[in-house]
């Protein structure tokens, strides 16, 4: 049967690169036949003749992907930027139905896609078209991405609102230590508030993971949360 889901975060910055590759490679070892996209990325940099996405990288490698960087990554534009404002500063309009195309491709090809957003749900992709609008269209789950500090129970409950909003069903949250943090009341008090604000389940808690976080891809966090989905 065919399954997947859409990464998406609370914010920028969150963790999402690193959540969906860690997905990714706890399904590859689990011997489940996952591919990874990244329809969307900004701050590319140039390698020879082309623009390449050091996440998409990041994803192909987490995968153990032999897919074409250009199916995993239809559009990449240089400007660190919302995509919709990157593509007016590259001067490069974004083409949807590459996007469209190579996540047909893509469905063909793997019984499970995990799908990684850019930014958050509300980032405009085109001009009055958000992520969220390209989830519903992909008819996705949401894993939500988000902080384990304070603050999070706000931002979350926004995006959680933000997707039900829009139709789009949100299978659970991810809690990722992107930064190193001292655990502390608010750290230890939030997993269990989120859920009850929410009404959704935490599915993980990712610890930090280093300055090199594909180093920790084999972490028994991401198993448990492979098996969680």
């Amino acid at each position: 049967m065919k399954r997947g889901f859409l990464v998406t975060a609370t914010d920028t910055g969150v963790g999402k690169t690193v959540v969906t590759g860690g997905i990714a490679a706890a399904l590859a070892r689990k011997g489940v036949d996952v591919g990874v996209m990244k329809p969307f990325a900004t701050g590319a940099r140039r390698v020879g003749p082309r623009l390449v996405s050091d996440d998409a990288l990041f994803l192909q490698r987490a995968a153990g992907s032999e897919d074409p960087l250009d199916l995993i990554n239809p559009v990449c534009l240089k400007s660190p930027l919302a995509p919709s404002m990157a593509a007016e500063v590259d001067k490069k309009p974004i083409d949807l139905q590459a996007v469209w195309s190579a996540w047909r491709t893509l469905r063909g090809l793997h019984s499970t896609i995990i799908v990684e957003g850019v930014g958050g749900l509300l980032v405009p992709l085109l001009p009055r078209f958000t992520v969220a609008r390209f989830a519903k269209r992909l008819k996705l789950p949401l894993l939500i991405v988000t902080r384990p500090t304070l603050g999070t129970i706000n931002h979350t409950a926004l995006t959680v609102h933000a997707a039900r909003s829009y139709g789009l069903r949100v299978a659970g949250l991810v809690i990722n230590h992107a930064a190193r943090v001292r655990p502390g009341l608010a750290e230890r008090l939030n997993p269990a508030a989120l859920e009850a604000e929410t009404r959704v389940p935490v599915l993980g808690i990712i610890p930090f993971l280093g300055e090199d976080p594909g180093r920790a891809l084999r972490h028994a966090a991401f198993d448990r949360l492979a098996s969680a989905l």
